[in-house]
Order: C-alpha cells, then sequence, then structure tokens
C-alpha cells in the first residue's frame, strides 16, 4: 500500500509517505515482527534485499537510499526506525516490464518494500494501511487522503476520477431553453408577417390601382382602348411631364425659405416633407443648406504614374443642383468625384467649399456618398441600417427619441415605411427588392442629415422604372439645398434630361460643364449631328469616347479638339462666373454644424457594441454551429484523455524512494495542452475572420463619413466576447468531463477563454491582409503553427539550446502549456521531484498568474496589430 510524501523541503514535518506491505499478510495490515538479523525473502529466488536507513539516519547502502516513513516532529515513525528499515528488493522480470512502462508494480518485490497507494484508496500517513476511499470522494494514485469530489459528480466508494455532469447538465438546459425560446420566436415572427403580408398586399393593390386610375385624364375615361393611327402623334426631342408616384419627397422647393416662412407664420407641419424639412433645419446652425463647390486647375497624378489621370479641371458646382458627371471608362469622373470629395488628395489647384480654401476632408461630417455597390448590413433590418447612422452622426445634443422620430420621418419619404421591419438580405440572398435597396443606400446617408451628397452610378444594376425613381428622389432631394453629385453610366433618357448640369469628362479633361438643356446646342455648335429618334446621352458618349466621326461628317472629331475647345471656352466664361462665397456668420455657422455633429466615442461604441451583437443574434446558426463544433471538439479531447484517468504525470520519487520510481512521464501535459490548443485554434480561427473579413467595406464607409474607427472597432471586438465565452464553455465542460486532469475546473476554464481570446485576435489579423475567400484557410493554419510551438516538442529546453526561446515565448500556445503544465504537476510535489521536471520540459512552475495575464497581454496585441492593419488597409483605399 503506498501514499507519497511532500517535498523534503521541512525534514522535520509531517508527510505522507510510501509504504512497506507484506505480500504475504493481510491486504490493510503491514508485518512488523520481522527481526533485523534475519533477511527476508524476495519474490525474485534466491535474491537478497538491500536494506535502508531512515531518512533520519541517512545512512547510505550500496548506492541508493530508501525508507519508508512517518517524520514528526518528535521521534521517527514505527516504520522508519533502525529497526524497520525500508527495503528493495531486485523486481522481477514483469514488475521491471511495468516500471518501464510507466506503471506501479503490483505486489510490491519484497515483504518490506514499499509500493504505492492504490487508485481509488488512500494510505492515511504512516503508509501502515491502505483504505478504500469513501463515497463522495475520489482518490487519484498515490493519495494519502480523500478529496471530496465536485457537485453533480457520480463518486461511488472507490472512484479515482472525478468526473462532474453538473456543467454539461447545465449547458444542456440552457442550451434546450435557448432552443425553445427561438423557435417560438421564429414561430411568432413568421405569423406576425405572413398577417402583415395579407394585410400590405391588400392595401398596396387598392394604392396601385387608386395610382393608375389618376394618369388617366377624366375626359378620356370610356375612350382610352380607341385605335390610334401611326400619324396621331410624333416623338418628341425631350420627354416632359411624365408623372411617376410620388416618392415622398414631392413638391419639394427652398428649403431655407421655406423654413423660414412656417416659422414666422406658426404654422405646424402638414406632412412628411414638412417635417423632414424641419428635422433637417434642426441639424444645422445655418439657415442655408447645401454646400457649393469651386475648383480651379485641380490635377491628381499617382504617385507612379507617368502622367495625371486629372489636369486642368475647372469649374463650380452650385448648392441645390443635381448635377451628373459622365464620361467613358477610364475618363476620370470618378477620379474626380474622389478628389471633390477629399477622399484623394489633389496634387495640384485648389478647393473651394462655400468659397473658403481648406482640407476638403474636416467636410466629410456633412457630406454623404453612396457607393456603386449598396453597402448595407445584410442581417440587420432597413430601420436598424439607417437609425444606426443617424445615431452616429447626428449632432450629439439630440435625443435618442428624436433621432428616432427623424428617421422614421425619412422611411416615409424615402417609401420605405412598409418595409422598415424587413431585412435588407444580401446580393445573393435578397429580401427588399433592388430598387428599396439603393433607396436603404441612400437613406444611410440623408439620415446624417448632409448638405452634399455624392452617388456612384446610383442606378446601376437596377431596371428602368426602379433607375427613373431613384433619380427622381434625388432630384426632389437637390430641391431641399442639397448638393447632388452623381457618377452616371449610360442612362435612359429620361433619366439623363432629370439632371440639372452635367460635367463630361475625356481623357481626365473636361469636355463640358453646364445646364444640361444646353448641351445638344453645344455639340451641334461643333457640328455634331443628333438622331432624331436617339437617346441624346448615347450620342454625347459616343462623341467623347472618340467616336465622334459616326455623328459628324468631316472635320475633328477627336477627343482632343474637344477638350481645347472647351477650355477656350472657359476661359473666356471664367469672368462671368458668380462667387460661391458665404457671409462670415455663416462660415461660422457651418464650422459650429460641423463640431456638433458625431456622437460621443464611448457613445458610438455602445451603439456599434449593440448592432454587432443584433447580427450574430441573426447569424443564430453560425453561432449554434460554432457552440456544436466547440463541445465535439471538447469531447474529441476529452476522449483522447480519458484512458489516463487524470493522471498524465509521472516523475521521480524524492530520496530514498528514487530507486522505485517507474519511467518518467513529463510530456503527457504539455500533449494535452497541445490538443487543447489545436481544438480551440480550429474552433475559433473562422469565426475570428468573419468578425472584420466580412464587414471590411462597412468599415471603410462608415469610416469615411465621419465614424470614430476606434470605436467601431472596440464595439466590433467586445460584442465577440459573450460568444467566445459560450463556445468556450461548451469546450470546457465536455473536456473537463471526459479527461478529468490535476487542473481545477476554473482555471481549465480561464486558461482556454483566454487562448480562445488569443486566436480571435489572431484571426483578425489574418483577416486584415488576406482576401475574404482565403481568411479561414490561412487564419486555421496560423492557428495550427501557434498550437504546434508550445513547447512540447521540441521541448523549451532544447529550443534554449538554439537560442531561439524567445521566438516561442511570443506564441500563446507556450503559455497555454505552460499554464496547463503548472496546475497538473504542481499537485504532484508531495510525491514526485517536480522540479526536475520542469528542468527537464523548460516550463517554470508557480507562474499560472502570469502565463494568464501573457495569454491576455498576446490577445490584445493582436487586436491592437489588426487595428493597425485594419487603419493601413483605410488609408490606401484614401478614406
Amino acid at each position: 500500500m503506498a501514499a507519497a510524501y511532500r517535498t523534503p523541503a521541512d525534514p522535520l514535518s509531517a508527510h505522507p509517505q510510501l509504504s512497506r506491505r507484506d505480500h504475504t499478510a493481510a491486504p490493510d495490515v503491514l508485518s512488523r515482527d520481522e527481526n533485523l538479523d534475519r533477511q527476508p525473502e524476495c519474490l525474485l529466488p534466491n535474491a537478497q534485499s538491500i536494506i535502508g536507513s531512515s531518512v533520519r539516519a541517512s545512512h547510505r547502502i550500496a548506492s541508493c537510499s530508501i525508507c519508508c516513513a512517518r517524520l514528526t516532529r518528535a521521534e521517527p515513525g514505527e516504520n522508519n526506525s533502525p529497526k524497520d528499515p525500508p527495503q528493495y528488493c531486485p523486481p522481477l522480470v514483469d514488475c521491471q516490464v511495468a516500471r518501464l512502462a510507466g506503471t506501479t508494480c503490483y505486489p510490491p518485490q519484497g515483504k518490506f518494500e514499499p509500493v504505492m497507494c492504490k487508485g481509488g484508496y488512500y494510505c492515511p500517513l504512516g503508509g501502515a494501511e491502505q483504505i478504500q476511499c469513501p463515497a463522495g470522494h475520489y482518490c487519484t494514485l498515490g493519495s494519502y487522503k480523500p478529496t471530496a469530489c465536485s457537485p453533480g459528480a457520480s463518486c461511488p466508494p472507490g472512484t479515482n476520477r472525478n468526473m462532474s455532469f453538473l456543467p454539461p447538465g447545465l449547458i444542456l438546459a440552457i442550451d434546450t431553453l435557448l432552443l425553445l425560446l427561438l423557435l417560438g420566436w421564429g414561430l411568432f415572427f413568421r405569423f406576425r408577417g405572413t398577417k402583415g403580408a395579407r394585410s400590405r398586399n391588400n392595401r398596396s393593390s387598392r394604392f396601385y390601382l387608386k395610382k393608375a386610375t389618376s394618369f388617366v385624364d377624366k375626359t378620356q375615361k370610356g375612350t382610352q382602348y380607341q385605335s390610334l393611327d401611326d400619324d396621331d402623334f410624333n416623338l418628341e426631342a425631350r420627354i416632359t411631364n411624365v408623372r411617376r408616384m410620388d416618392t415622398g419627397f414631392g413638391g419639394a422647393f427652398d428649403a431655407a425659405s421655406y423654413v423660414g416662412e412656417r416659422a414666422a407664420a406658426n404654422e405646424p407641419p402638414k406632412s412628411d416633407l414638412d417635417l423632414f424639412i424641419q428635422s433637417m433645419s434642426k441639424s444645422m446652425d445655418t439657415s442655408r443648406f447645401g454646400l457649393s463647390f469651386e475648383f480651379t486647375d485641380l490635377t491628381f497624378k499617382p504617385k507612379k504614374a507617368a502622367k495625371p489621370v486629372l489636369s486642368d479641371v475647372t469649374g463650380q458646382i452650385n448648392r441645390g443642383s443635381l448635377w451628373g458627371v459622365m464620361g467613358a471608362s477610364g475618363a476620370g469622373k470618378s477620379t474626380f468625384v474622389n478628389v471633390l470629395m477629399g477622399k484623394l488628395a489633389h496634387t495640384g489647384g485648389t478647393t473651394r467649399i462655400n468659397g473658403v480654401v481648406g482640407d476638403i476632408k474636416k467636410y466629410k461630417k456633412i457630406i454623404g456618398y453612396v457607393p456603386q455597390d449598396d453597402i448595407v448590413i445584410p442581417e440587420l433590418t432597413v430601420r436598424e441600417n439607417i437609425l444606426h447612422s443617424a445615431r452616429i452622426r447626428l449632432p450629439a445634443s439630440w435625443s435618442d427619441s428624436d433621432i428616432q422620430n427623424h428617421v422614421d420621418i425619412l422611411l416615409s419619404c424615402l417609401q420605405l415605411a412598409h418595409v422598415k421591419d424587413s431585412l435588407v438580405g444580401s446580393a445573393m440572398t435578397p429580401v427588399i427588392s433592388g430598387g428599396q435597396r439603393k433607396r436603404v443606400s441612400i437613406g444611410i446617408e440623408l439620415a446624417a442629415a448632409p448638405m452634399a451628397l455624392f452617388l456612384d452610378e446610383p442606378t446601376s444594376g437596377l431596371d428602368a422604372t426602379s433607375a427613373a425613381s431613384i433619380m427622381t428622389t434625388l432630384k426632389e432631394l437637390s430641391h431641399l439645398n442639397i448638393t447632388i453629385i452623381t457618377i452616371i453610366h449610360q442612362p435612359r433618357q429620361e433619366i439623363f434630361e432629370s439632371l440639372d448640369s452635367l460635367m463630361l469628362f475625356g481623357a481626365g479633361r473636361v469636355v463640358y460643364q453646364g445646364p444640361e438643356k444646353d448641351v445638344q446646342a453645344y455639340f451641334k455648335g461643333l457640328g455634331f449631328n443628333f438622331p432624331r429618334s436617339g437617346n441624346p446621352a448615347d450620342t454625347i458618349i459616343d462623341i467623347i469616347a472618340g467616336q465622334g466621326h459616326l455623328y459628324k461628317l468631316s472635320g475633328d472629331t477627336g477627343i482632343w479638339p474637344l477638350i481645347e475647345h472647351w477650355k477656350h471656352r472657359q476661359q473666356n466664361q471664367r469672368a462671368s462666373l458668380g462667387s460661391t462665397a458665404v457671409s462670415t456668420q455663416e462660415a461660422e455657422a457651418l464650422r459650429r454644424s460641423i463640431r456638433s455633429r458625431g456622437a460621443p466615442w464611448y457613445r458610438q461604441i455602445y451603439w456599434c457594441f449593440l448592432r454587432s451583437l443584433t447580427q450574430q443574434i441573426r447569424l443564430k446558426s453560425g453561432f449554434f454551429f460554432e457552440i456544436g463544433v466547440s463541445a465535439l471538439g471538447g469531447f474529441l479531447i476529452g476522449l483522447a484523455e480519458f484512458k489516463q484517468e487524470g493522471i498524465n504525470f509521472r516523475g521521480i520519487f524524492y530520496p530514498p524512494y528514487s530507486i522505485l520510481s517507474s519511467s518518467s512521464d513529463y510530456s503527457s501535459v504539455a500533449q494535452m495542452a497541445l490538443l487543447v490548443g489545436i481544438a480551440i485554434g480550429l474552433i475559433a480561427s473562422s469565426p475570428g475572420v468573419k468578425i472584420f473579413g466580412e464587414e471590411k467595406l462597412v468599415y471603410w464607409r462608415e469610416a469615411a463619413s465621419g465614424h470614430n474607427r476606434f470605436a467601431y472597432y472596440v464595439g466590433k471586438v467586445a460584442s465577440t466576447l459573450p460568444r467566445m465565452f459560450v463556445a468556450n464553455l461548451h469546450f470546457t465542460a465536455m473536456f473537463m468531463l471526459l479527461a478529468t486532469p490535476r487542473i481545477s475546473w476554473g482555471a481549465s476554464f480561464l486558461a482556454n477563454l483566454l487562448y480562445f481570446y488569443s486566436i480571435y485576435g489572431l484571426a483578425s489579423c489574418v483577416s486584415m491582409v488576406t482576401r475574404r475567400e482565403d481568411g479561414p484557410l490561412l487564419a486555421v493554419m496560423a492557428s495550427l503553427i501557434v498550437g504546434v510551438l508550445n513547447g512540447m516538442s521540441p521541448s523549451l529546453s532544447t529550443v534554449s539550446d538554439w537560442h531561439m526561446t524567445w521566438l516561442w515565448r511570443i506564441l500563446p500556445g507556450t503559455w497555454l502549456a505552460e499554464g496547463y503544465f503548472d496546475k497538473n504537476v504542481s499537485p504532484w510535489a508531495y510525491l514526485y521531484q517536480v522540479d526536475i521536471a520542469a528542468g527537464v520540459s523548460g516550463y517554470d512552475l508557480g507562474r499560472y498568474g502570469v502565463d494568464m495575464l501573457v495569454l491576455l497581454a498576446i490577445g490584445t496585441v493582436y487586436r491592437v496589430l489588426a487595428f493597425g492593419l485594419l487603419r493601413m488597409s483605410s488609408h490606401k483605399r484614401g478614406k
């Protein structure tokens, strides 16, 4: 029977022991009546035992010191005395094989040879008896006292491991409850959605029927089906007075005079348009909406380009107008808009806003930009997408109720109120129509009450009706004195003629700038002919693309004569251009309005956190998949360790028992940590990439519009913490249930959680430097590397000889393994010389707290690095 003993740092302290057992005596009683003059027999025939000495005597016999003793502070114990010294017998073959295999040799090879206390039993101090572990307790190999089982564990008498079913049971109950709640929630919304859809269909049928009949003149009712001859009508050069369904901004006019007249008359708002204008005016300290742009000799040349892509661009854009920027591919129209917005810094020329020269970037809080691709968050509803933009970008003095009221008014004006609670959906799985999706993208910018709005091909990808509706909305917004500048490509005639003014580009230079209604006359004056029944926009695009010979029989038809002609004409007209300057009072009011825009950074963190949390809740399938994979990973790693029965370390006994030691095992703990690290890496790397890898476009758009970059990033990171916690809870519960290592449940949970934290941070770094398609695979590879280089093989002691310990120490896997090594090896310090194990492996003992702090620091450093990479990518895009 046996127990072990504490480290002999204090040789007078009481400690457990290895026991001497007479293998012929009763199992729980030691024989003590042998005489020293009589040499006891060994199991090996003709073998002679080696008689040891007591620890207090410290006599050395042969080459070993062996004892079986209990020391007290007074006298040596009865089992370690000159009368009863310990003995060692040469082992039988089976015993030697067992020791070499790392197991304990039973029975002892001599009557008085010490032996380890079996698992499921404990040997009290003195080593005189081996007692079965009582119910409610467990006793591992070498125990000298029983240990109470954890709550929820099944521990009948003779239990040798602590298997607690409480954490898995609680997790199962929580998961079941969550599934039931989600099922009920989904059924509720499905029922409500079906009922609401029927109601909306009935209302919309009546609405469109009413609208359709309003297009027919009352005097022509009953005659609209009469036959028509070809001569009854002629094709007109311009399409005018086409009636379209009201967009919500219909009837808009000069906002400044409108607000003043309403305020003077003390008249309450009468419509959504009235309310929207009133709400817009609250966000501005100036009575005049809109921004005017004036630019002179504007030039842009990329650093590595041989020649500029934009050159000698001069002109002005007045507030309250709808401008169309057109040109062939590569003509410089997108570059011009980016320079005018401040997304690209011009390399020559000057730009003025409201007559003031300065950095355009400082106006980004009051300038909106709608990209060609609808960059919206598909997991949010129409209203949630627009509301978040309003909460972040409207003045900090606005209350949340005012912001929500502003958004509701805007939804009504954009004709989105009936789909405000519908998810936006992605381009692959749309929920709302393309036109509605484009309106959401526009609404995100209008929610911030901008004074100027830039749009990149807002009609691309839309059907003719949706495209015309979008342009009608933009036209009516310009009547609110908001400056609208849009890049437009191959517009249909109706859309082309809705523009107030045009800027035509060719070869990076201006070909025409002026009213849309005068453009045909200008090109006709240059000798170009327009087809009578054709779309004038198509003809103009052909001309400025270098295909003018199709419309001009003789003379210069290339692009450079057009550029030179316009440059000469513009020089003659420059003196007649009006000034865009504003009064000193209005300039100061504009600066105050800019300073007031935007919520404080801490509030932005809160709103970004809530938005990201909502996204994860909506993506419940991915969340539950991660939980399932976590539980499965913990189960498999625990199953791999199950056979160890919680004994994953063997060392060398303290003298004088060293000669009885089985083969040491210093690597099993590190191997267990390796499996844990690899499993967590596989679980967390892919979700960690998706946190930012799929939203970089959203970040770039929001950063360009004045969002606090740090607040966005911190809110996003904070929203992953509950996800990591739940995933780690499932992993640790299954792992600890089956593996039952010596590390406590709480210590294992903390170490695993901080490693989850580190892997999520590492995956974020990967997502910043890779494409969306490659990110998950590269993140998995990175997690495997940091998991394998944990000091198990090659060991840290070997790495130290290479002078490369620093490389292993900057990776999280090493600190996870050291934490596991400390908590799984230190409990054996009463039995084994654990310092030898620490020296061989290279891990430090007694530093679990330091290991956890370093893991936390590494995960944080990864996130700081990821944020820096995100900022660098943002800078490269001109944000």
